[in-house]
């Protein structure tokens, strides 16, 4: 199962999407800020004449995402929506039925770093409480966290509990303060930097302040212990291109003629 995650940044990209899509063979596909483009539009370039091959998922409360699928829509159903949040059990037939969790959280513009390391507790529980409801935790996460990997909000045991080392994340859980608190696998720090394979990170940001990354981690793919065994990391990359245009400028920083954020693409074996 091929997945795609990208931050459109509203833009019209619809052509590169298909692209994508064809080339790749993406089953499911992910969107944040997808205003800048119709639904009706990007299905008749993903759904070429006489082809019916993919389709718009429903949502029942989330306005921020967009989910595309190379399936009918009804094996991706939603579970539990925010405007920010939609938790979706995908439960194909012949293969093994997860739980998809994807957000387009709260930038730094409108919450501080202090604000969103509490606010992601809230989005943690509403994972737990569906994870509870379907009775095991095969849960992936995906989406623009706005956060880096290394945030208190990612890593903290009461947030998403995100560690960077699968053998850790292969424990299962945790106990704090006599709580057991579960992990996510978070791949994205092996692609943080100029000696990974691909671009530095997925979002660029520049301003003449004592403490800038320069490069950050925004957009990323978790995994729960239980599909850790159901997902190869070279499976994972960021995306620079589509083959016939660059998404990032000349002096290397993504253009923002496409989008400020670079795409991601992962699999699942499932």
């Amino acid at each position: 199962m091929t997945f795609l995650f990208w931050n459109l940044c509203k833009n019209p990209l619809q052509k590169i999407i298909a692209r994508l899509a064809h080339q790749l063979k993406i089953d499911i596909l992910i969107f944040a800020e997808s205003d800048g483009i119709e639904p009706a539009t990007i299905l008749k370039l993903l759904n070429p004449p006489g082809t019916s091959e993919y389709y718009r998922a429903p949502v029942i409360g989330c306005e921020k995402l967009e989910f595309y699928t190379r399936f009918a829509s009804e094996y991706l159903q939603p579970v539990f929506e925010t405007n920010r949040l939609s938790i979706r059990h995908l439960s194909l037939p012949g293969t093994t039925d997860i739980l998809i969790a994807a957000t387009h959280f709260p930038d730094k513009r409108s919450m501080s770093n202090e604000s969103q390391s509490l606010e992601i507790i809230n989005l943690a529980q509403n994972i737990r409480q569906e994870e509870a409801k379907m009775g095991h935790q095969r849960t992936l996460l995906v989406g623009d966290l706005n956060m880096n990997p290394f945030e208190i909000g990612m890593i903290g045991a009461q947030g998403l509990h995100a560690v960077m080392d699968r053998t850790v994340a292969q424990k299962s859980k945790r106990i704090v303060q006599d709580v057991a608190y579960s992990y996510f696998y978070n791949p994205m720090w092996s692609l943080l930097g100029d000696a990974s394979v691909g671009p530095p990170g997925t979002y660029y940001y520049y301003k003449s302040e004592p403490v800038l990354y320069f490069w950050n981690m925004f957009d990323q793919v978790l995994i729960r212990s239980e599909l850790l065994e159901r997902f190869k990391n070279e499976s994972l990359m960021i995306l620079d291109s589509d083959g016939d245009v660059n998404f990032r400028k000349a002096n290397g920083i993504p253009d923002p003629q496409i989008s400020d954020h670079l795409p991601l693409l992962f699999k699942l074996d499932l």
